[in-house]
């Protein structure tokens, strides 16, 4: 079975769930002195205080496994496992003068830093990794003495699969990495051409909701990104009251920062894949470190310390596989054998690293698996996972998960803000508690009415910034409220307000944006005809139970 392949790949138990991409003990972890090195020209120090992850991390989900069922068919999808033994790993998540931090930069940023006055550096990600898996042509549209590549994995023949699915994938080029003639700079999402319609509709109150959830993630990523880094003190006597310019990145008005690069490099992954796929989510992300997919700039920026070792990790792994497997150069990021990916371990993370970029992604993977909430909340777990190990990253984004999944479901606000949520809904949880942390914020810390004063932070770790995001929705009775409350808690401000505006979105929906912002927002007729393919995607997964297995 590819398990790596398709999250369509379902497993013949009748109590399995979505199992976590894992590890395989037979990738060597013992790097050579020159990947050992890659990293000797930089400054690398991380507030998570997190050794460089190895292909043994793993934690305690590796071996959970669970059933999702929908109208009596059973959905499962398995993926490798870890390995059993978890790392020793100093957690600090108590302790308030140590509490891991995602956005802490190396010293690519270190230009593009603070009131830059122009825009951002032309370093399209600062890699530091030596550039071994240069990508091949094979995008047809690409000029031939530009690299580019295809989004669509090629036709696989042990795939159960139906025409309808093919027809689907031609009209999705859009998703490639696409590179202008001529030249190696990507086209930003602004500049592609325009996506096609999915073949088939959606009801308007649930896409409505899709694009509340996408852009308002992006609405709030934008909001804060010319203030990010400034301080609560400093946002008293300079509050933020609506989209700016410059500042921080020198980004223009509406433009959004990583938060949104990533989750839309996740969109595109799911609908491309038509399911989960860990690898194929790395890719793009890798995609975006290295060459600006998805970036509102055409450059990667803001990427936080935890996020870059994780994607460094992944390419070092992809690199060994090339080495051991002979794979061609162009087709690393997708192999033509499948099965090549059967054992990949896609978690390139450990316990202890909780920053909240696994946070800030996130709403692709409820958005599109909704309809099935147990395999929305796993895979919004997992998706976290391969980057921010640590159980409080897979638990905060498996409860947030569920929130936006019953957003969509039309939940009231009490409901999506009651203290027994998760109680209420813990079916969805496949009988996995959450952390004492996460539960905590589950039970109601965040309805504190001094807001920061009473101890609300919207800093880099993965719990303060849950519960200030939830602060700011809790807090506030409409969207533009609740995003300049998210921002104006300072620090990291952009990314509090996209994970707000991921939930705030979902609930408001797209018509109760503020329309001064959205006609501002950068890529918005992308965002809102992204968000059709993953509402129709979405759909299909759950109704073709017959490509739900990759083998015939």
């Amino acid at each position: 079975m590819a398990a790596n392949s398709d999250s369509r790949s379902r497993s013949n138990s009748t109590n399995d769930a979505p199992v976590p991409p894992g590890h395989n003990d037979s990738f060597d972890t013992n790097r050579t002195e020159e990947e050992t090195m890659e990293h000797s020209g930089q400054e690398q120090a991380t507030k998570e205080n997190t050794a460089t992850p190895t292909e043994s991390s793993t934690n305690s989900h590796a071996e959970s496994s669970l059933s999702v069922d929908t109208e009596g068919q059973q959905h499962s999808t398995t993926l490798p496992r870890q390995s059993p033994e978890p790392p020793t790993a100093t957690d600090t998540s108590h302790d308030n003068d140590h509490q891991p931090e995602e956005k802490d930069y190396v010293s690519e940023s270190a230009g593009q830093g603070k009131e830059a006055d122009g825009s951002i550096g032309q370093n399209p990600g600062g890699s530091s990794v030596t550039d071994e898996e240069n990508l091949g042509n094979s995008n047809p549209t690409a000029d031939s003495t530009s690299p580019g590549f295809s989004a669509d994995p090629p036709d696989s023949s042990n795939t159960n699969t139906s025409g309808m699915r093919q027809n689907r994938a031609e009209v999705k080029h859009w998703l490639g990495l696409q590179f202008h003639e001529n030249s190696n700079t990507i086209k930003k999402p602004h500049e592609l051409a325009p996506m096609s319609e999915p073949p088939g509709s959606t009801g308007e109150q649930i896409l409505n909701r899709i694009q509340g959830s996408m852009i308002g993630m992006a609405l709030g990523d934008a909001l804060g990104a010319h203030v990010e880094f400034r301080p609560h003190d400093y946002l008293l006597s300079h509050p933020v009251t609506d989209l700016g310019e410059g500042g921080t990145w020198g980004l223009s008005k509406g433009q959004f920062t990583d938060d949104t690069s990533m989750a839309l490099c996740l969109a595109n992954s799911l609908i491309v894949n038509h399911g989960f796929n860990a690898y194929d989510q790395l890719v793009r992300y890798k995609w975006w470190y290295k060459y600006g997919y998805m970036s509102s700039t055409g450059q990667c920026f803001d990427i936080g310390a935890a996020t870059k070792q994780s994607i460094d990790e992944f390419r070092r792994r992809q690199n060994r596989l090339r080495d051991e497997q002979d794979i061609p150069k162009e087709e690393i990021d997708c192999p033509s054998n499948h099965e090549l990916l059967d054992d990949f371990p896609v978690y390139c993370s450990e316990e202890g690293v909780a920053g909240n970029g696994a946070l800030m992604r996130l709403a692709p993977v409820p958005l599109f698996f909704y309809r099935n909430p147990k395999a929305a909340v796993e895979f919004s777990g997992f998706s976290g996972q391969i980057t921010h190990g640590d159980t409080k990253a897979y638990d905060a984004c498996r409860y947030y998960g569920a929130l936006i999944v019953a957003a969509l479901q039309g939940k009231s606000k009490d409901e999506l803000l009651s203290n027994q949520f998760y109680e209420n809904n813990k079916e969805w949880f496949n009988g996995k508690d959450l952390h004492p942390d996460i539960k905590s914020i589950a039970k109601g810390t965040y309805k504190n009415d001094n807001g920061y004063d009473g101890g609300i932070r919207g800093k880099g770790y993965i719990v303060s910034a849950l519960e200030a995001a939830l602060w700011a929705f809790w807090s506030t009775t409409n969207f533009k409220d609740g995003a300049l409350a998210a921002v104006n808690l300072g620090d990291d401000t952009d990314t509090t307000a996209a994970i707000y505006g991921q939930l705030a979105g979902a609930h408001y929906g797209y018509a109760q944006l503020p329309e001064e912002w959205t006609k501002q927002v950068y890529a918005e007729d992308f965002m809102k005809m992204l968000s059709k393919w993953i509402a129709y995607e979405g759909e299909h997964w759950e109704n073709e139970p017959s490509t739900h297995t990759s083998e015939s």
